[in-house]
């Protein structure tokens, strides 16, 4: 026997045991590969963990508690044994009817907070009757022309109740003046008013492409609506600095920490440069992460990035509000994960996918519908989604105790491992001016290009098992039930657009229009003429168009 806490001993075990397992030159037992990694090959996973791999583990330093820093337990003291994540699907059906009657039925079902999806048009601050929309509107979300399409979303649904996610970033200033709008209508105090929207410009540059100015006046209105919600709404979340997108477009789990912290350096510094005190906006900051299919990798991602931002704030940017260094964040099922073949399998991915978000400390979550490589999610998807989450909440016993994969070796080995990539990252990007400059010049696209690139060449390769589509297939011709946007739906929302250009006030629109561009030609906040403009019924395209004219498009490379 040996002294479990001589690791000198311990080690001295181990190697006794590979030798016997192993041999000297030949793998005994014939293992399915010759090496192991964890999903995106990031790190190599050894056959066997001891304290030997984390002897330089430091409890109060490392991990703490709940609550308390480096938060790598989670940022509350009682996480999910006192209050469960928020169960958040993410819905936005076409028409504002459409997606007011999903929302209805998913509070209904038992969800505690809306999310919400926009078509393309209004993403990239289109109307739904402009050239360059035919053919989006209301395909991949909800079409929002102006004011009137959010009073029908939010018809019958009390602000003061429900919290409200809004996946918006080029236009976020102008969605966000809506709900605001809509709370002023409710009579909700602006202080009551809760949610997040997404305002996360960087990832667009690097992932989506779905930008409309440039950098510069880009990062203007994001520091406005931290500067706005810190007087106005201080319960709304300003911003969801998003790794989702970027993992979904190929990265490593250390890149998604890397990038999606260094998008967050960059906006605190925005903020700063702002004339912003840290502490009077930080508390506002949340995040949006992806949940994939590994899921010990996943749950050190979490803990690692919890860790990180709390160092960062406090020896970056002297934050001294605990609230500041507490990285909160939602997080969504892996949609890139979800294959066409074999739909009913997904429902298996995006269990296992919640059960890490969960066991990561996630404060919100978002279930993918099976059918979602095909289309929008059908209602019966949808549910089946949402039951997953509360299966997960009230059956598995995953939130009964807090952070239960704490002092696994082979967790908090991963977590460092992590962690130390990811600093690595955030230092080369300091070295090539900071995360804007690395976008600019196309170096951080490029490093998520080459991950995507080897993963792609491996699944066709068959060194990496996707389920059904490379490996255990079958010959099937399923019938699916699938949402459908038609161009009759698409008519009708030109229709009502055209109905509010009518009965508005143009004079009013005409002068908060102006209002608006003059105050984009000074150093005043933007948000104020935002919200008059989008009471004055002025639509997102029009409101967008002044912007366009102001600061101008984005162009890369120019």
């Amino acid at each position: 026997m040996f002294d479990p806490d001589d690791l000198e001993t311990i080690r001295e075990a181990k190697a006794e045991w590979e030798a016997e397992t192993y041999g000297p030159t030949v793998n005994r037992f014939g293992e399915r590969k010759e090496t192991f990694t964890t999903d995106t090959g990031g790190q190599e996973v050894a056959p066997l963990y001891t304290p030997a791999d984390v002897a330089d583990l430091d409890y109060e330093r490392d991990i703490g508690f709940p609550g308390e820093e480096p938060y790598t337990r989670g940022v509350y003291s009682t996480m999910h044994r006192g209050r469960l994540w928020t169960m958040r699907q993410y819905a936005g059906m076409g028409t504002a009817a459409e997606t007011n009657e999903r929302f209805n039925y998913l509070l209904d079902e038992g969800q505690t907070g809306l999310s919400m999806a926009f078509d393309l048009p209004t993403q990239m601050g289109y109307d739904s009757d402009a050239a360059m929309a035919a053919g989006e509107v209301g395909k991949s979300g909800v079409a929002i022309d102006s004011l009137r399409d959010m009073e029908t979303v939010f018809d019958g649904i009390p602000l003061d109740e429900v919290s409200t996610s809004m996946t918006i970033n080029a236009p976020a200033a102008v969605l966000l003046a809506m709900y605001v709008a809509i709370g002023d209508q409710q009579g909700v105090p602006r202080s009551e008013l809760r949610g997040t929207i997404q305002n996360d410009i960087m990832k667009e540059y690097i992932a989506r492409n779905l930008y409309i100015y440039p950098p510069e006046p880009s990062m203007r209105l994001i520091t406005d609506i931290f500067e706005f919600c810190a007087a106005e709404t201080p319960k709304f979340n300003t911003i969801s600095i998003s790794g989702y997108h970027i993992r979904e477009a190929g990265s490593t789990a250390a890149q998604e920490i890397a990038f999606t912290l260094g998008n967050g350096i960059e906006y605190v510094n925005a903020a700063l440069d702002a004339g912003l005190a840290v502490d009077d906006f930080a508390p506002q900051l949340s995040f949006f992460f992806n949940a994939h299919n590994n899921i010990f990798e996943e749950v050190a991602k979490f803990r690692a990035a919890r860790r990180m931002w709390a160092q960062i704030m406090e020896e970056r940017f002297g934050a001294e509000n605990p609230n500041s260094k507490q990285l909160k964040f939602h997080a969504q099922t892996g949609g890139s994960t979800l294959t066409a073949q074999q739909i009913d399998n997904n429902v298996v991915r995006v269990a296992y996918q919640a059960l890490a978000a969960v066991l990561g400390g996630t404060q919100s979550l978002h279930t993918n519908g099976k059918d979602e490589a095909l289309a929008l999610p059908t209602e019966q998807s949808v549910r089946t989604a949402l039951r997953t989450q509360q299966i997960l909440a009230h059956e598995s016993g995953a939130a009964d105790t807090i952070d239960p994969l704490a002092g696994s070796y082979y967790v908090e080995s991963l977590t460092d491992e992590l962690e130390q990539e990811a600093f690595d990252l955030l230092d080369e990007i300091d070295q090539r001016g900071g995360m804007l400059d690395a976008v600019k010049s196309q170096w951080v696209q490029g490093q998520i290009q080459d991950v995507a690139f080897d993963r792609q060449q491996e699944i066709e390769a068959g060194e990496r098992i996707i389920v059904g589509v490379n490996e255990y297939q079958v010959d099937e011709d399923p019938e699916i039930d699938l949402e459908e946007v038609t161009e009759e739906d698409e008519r009708r929302q030109v229709e009502r657009l055209e109905t509010v250009r009518e009965e508005r006030d143009d004079e009013a629109v005409t002068a908060a229009l102006e209002a608006l561009r003059e105050t984009a030609r000074s150093d005043d906040n933007l948000l104020p003429p935002i919200v008059d403009a989008v009471k004055a019924y002025a639509t997102v395209g029009e409101i967008s168009n002044v912007l366009r004219d102001e600061f101008g498009e984005y162009r890369p490379g120019r």
